[in-house]
Parts: C-alpha cells; structure tokens; sequence
C-alpha cells in the first residue's frame, strides 16, 4: 500500500481512528501532524473502548513507534489527563514519542479562546475551548513557545518577556480578565516540563532518517471541510487538515506520501457551528443520531447529522488527494426503507444548480439539496464480513457513492469494533 496518509473527509469524527488502528497493525511508524487535544478518536477493540486526543491511535500496539510532530500543538494539563487514563487501561506508552518543535498551549490561550468565543455576536464558531485557536495564532505571529524552550531557562525566560505582556495586555484591555505574572508562567512551565519530558525526542532527526525507509501512516484530525485554508471558513479549525500538511507537521518528506485514505460516513455530521446542507431536523436525523451514537467524543455535544453529500464529498476528494474510501457506519442505516444521498444544490434566490461546491459559505443559507433517493436494505450488516455477503441494496449504495466521487470503496465498516470491518 505504501506510505499512507489517513484524513477525516467530512466535518470530523467520521471514524477515522478505527481506520488508522486497522492500518498500523502492518506499518512501523505513526505519525499525528497537526491539531491538538479538540480532536476526539475512538476505537474500540474486544468490547473495550479507547479515547484518544493527542496520542496517535496506534499506541495500541506495542512494537509501534507513535511520534507527535512538529505540526501538533500541545496542552500538557490535558495530555497529562490522557496519559494517565491510557495507562489504567494497560496502554504500553513506551513507544510514544513528540517533537520538541511541537507548539504549547499555555494558559492565557485558553483563557482567550473562551473569551473570544463569548466575545462574538452573531458569527460564533463553536470551538471546544481548548485554545487551539489563539496557540496557533501565537506560533504564526512568532509568539509562541514550543515544546524544547521548557528545556532552556535562559531562552524561556527571555522569551516570556516578550510574549507575556502582549498576552496580558490582550487579557487586560480586551477582555478585562486576570493577567499572569512571570513567575505563575515560568511555575506552569516547570510542571509542563516533568509531564513532557519522559516522551520528547529531541534526537528526532535520526528518528526521521531510521524510519523514512520503513513503512509510515500519517494520522489526519478533524476533518477536511475543517481545514483553516479549504473548509467553511471561518467556521473551521485552526490548522491544515488536508493530506498535503502531512509532510509540513512531520519532518517526513512529500514524496514519501503514497497514498490517501479518506474516511467518509454513510451519512454526514457536525459538531458547533457552520454550514451544512444536507442537515436533518425530522425523524430521519433524530434516528441517525441515536443509532449512531452521535455525540462527540472531545465535549460530548450532540453532532447535527445529514443525508451523505456527494457535491461536498467530491470536493474533499478533490483538494485532499484521496486515493480510496473507508465508508464507516454502513450499518446505522440498517433499518431505513429510504436514503438520500444530495448530488447537488439548489440556489433559492435564483434556480442556479450547483454541482460544484461552491466555497462561499455564507450564500449556503441560500441553498437547498438535490437528493436522489436509494432503496434501504433493512437487514443486519454488523456481523458480515463479506463485501459479498452484503445485502444488494448496501452494495447498490456503496458503488453509488464509489461512483460519484470515481475513487474506489476499499473498507466498510458496519460497527465499531475492529473486526466489524469489511476490506473490498
């Protein structure tokens, strides 16, 4: 199969750990490049069930090494949390290894992604509140610190004394909130050091020459209509969630990237704020939702769900490379006589049909589905193993969806457990 990248094709939580905890059972290296502790992975393996946030899903093998690069922003409070429910499940985290280049989420970042989001009147974009947003803002304004300065005092220090009073006086006059001292800084820093400091890699460039030879799967979050630059900007995440950001947040070069698996659900979801055509508000959505489980695994908010939307689906495939699907959550639909899936988009305004997506998101209050319907199956899908042994009508929708985006189906899941996966 070659060097893989793993991505989320939707809005997130499509199942993608699942996926990823399948394929790294045959690579050697698992590398998460972007994102931070707002994504949410779930995998479930002999009726046991694992979060992940900041850890890569392939932890659950032992002879993996599991790297968080350079890419990935860090807050040490909550993968300290991580770590330690990792381990009371008897996760071997000897193997995990981050990027002393990696960006730190302090403090005063998430006290201004909280008070920015409440700032906000008629355009709140739903964040988790985890300061992903204000961490990556600091490391492109050059403001942020990264995980190897809490390993040299001299430039730490130097550096808050840069850093600290624009943190502060952004605190103070914008939002009238406490401020910090240099010396409750440089204390969380210290603490922040003792829970890193068992997994930095600071020799990671002979970690990088080891293994670019050997087999790697990158391990994508969110999801690509999340993406700062190609999703529903400004409702998106704070990094580049498309496959090309893979080789920027790993230290592995592009022509190492062979191959991308997209990861779309049967059906569509969302968590927080943003456009999203093909919503449900009837029964069918309610019905999606609770069989699904549709609740996220980062918050624990209810996701809004949707008919599969092939117009936005296209898209992704498009701006993220995809080479094949893992279509997950197959079985949820079991006992549906309908499915819809959208092929285009009605302007309300003006009759204008759109069948590309169109990336001005704020006309999409304007706009409508155009679905085509598919017959259910109303069969049990969960303990089949066979794409063969499939009820007609799942095929019929599986190669519907495979042919409107004209890239191959190459997993199905029809339940969460690892062995509820079909390969095609």
């Amino acid at each position: 199969m070659g060097n893989t990248v793993v991505i989320g094709a939707q809005w997130g939580d499509e199942g993608k750990a699942k996926i990823i905890d399948i394929l790294a059972e045959d690579v050697d290296f698992i590398v998460r490049f972007h994102g931070g502790c707002n994504a949410g992975h779930t995998v479930v393996y002999n009726d046991k069930t694992y979060k992940f946030h900041l850890v890569p899903s392939g932890i659950l093998y032992d002879n993996k090494i599991c790297f968080l690069g350079n890419g990935v922003v860090i807050y040490p409070e909550l993968f300290e949390q991580e770590i330690k429910d990792l381990r009371a499940q008897d996760v071997n985290l000897s193997n995990l290894k981050i990027s002393p280049l990696a960006t730190l989420t302090m403090p005063y970042h998430i006290d201004i992604d909280g008070l920015s989001e409440k700032s906000l009147k008629t355009s709140k974009i739903g964040t988790t509140k985890k300061g992903i947003g204000p961490t990556y803002s600091d490391k492109i304004a050059r403001t942020a610190l990264k995980v190897q300065d809490l390993f040299d005092f001299e430039t730490l220090s130097h550096r808050l004394d840069d850093i600290l009073p624009l943190k502060n006086s952004i605190l103070k006059n914008v939002y009238d909130s406490k401020t910090y001292s240099k010396e409750e800084i440089l204390d969380v820093c210290d603490r922040y050091r003792k829970i890193l400091e068992p997994y930095v890699c600071f020799d990671w460039q002979n970690l990088i020459i080891e293994f670019k030879n050997k087999k790697i799967l990158f391990e994508g979050a969110q999801g690509v209509m999340l993406d700062v630059d190609w999703g529903t900007y400004p409702y998106v995440t704070s990094s580049n969630a498309v496959p090309g950001y893979a080789a920027c947040g790993s230290g592995f070069a592009v022509s190492q990237i062979k191959n991308v698996i997209g990861v779309y659900k049967a059906y569509v979801t969302r968590v927080g704020e943003g456009p999203f055509v093909t919503e449900l508000f009837d029964e069918d959505g309610e019905k999606i939702q609770q069989i699904g489980n549709e609740f996220g695994t980062t918050t624990g908010r209810k996701r809004r769900t949707g008919w599969f939307d092939a117009v936005c689906a296209k898209y992704t495939a498009l701006v993220g490379g995809i080479t094949q699907i893992a279509l997950t959550k197959l079985d949820v639909f079991d006992n549906f006589e309908k499915i819809k899936i959208a092929i285009a988009y009605l302007d309300t305004r003006n009759g204008e049909i759109y069948k590309d997506y169109p990336t001005n998101t704020f006309i999409h209050k304007y706009l409508e589905p155009v679905y085509e319907t598919c017959d259910g199956w109303l069969a049990k899908t969960s303990d089949i193993k066979k794409y063969e042994d499939l009820p007609e009508n799942a095929k019929k929708y599986i190669n519907r969806i495979s042919e409107l985006l004209n890239i191959p189906v190459s997993f199905v899941s029809v339940g969460p457990d690892r062995n509820q996966t079909i390969f095609m």
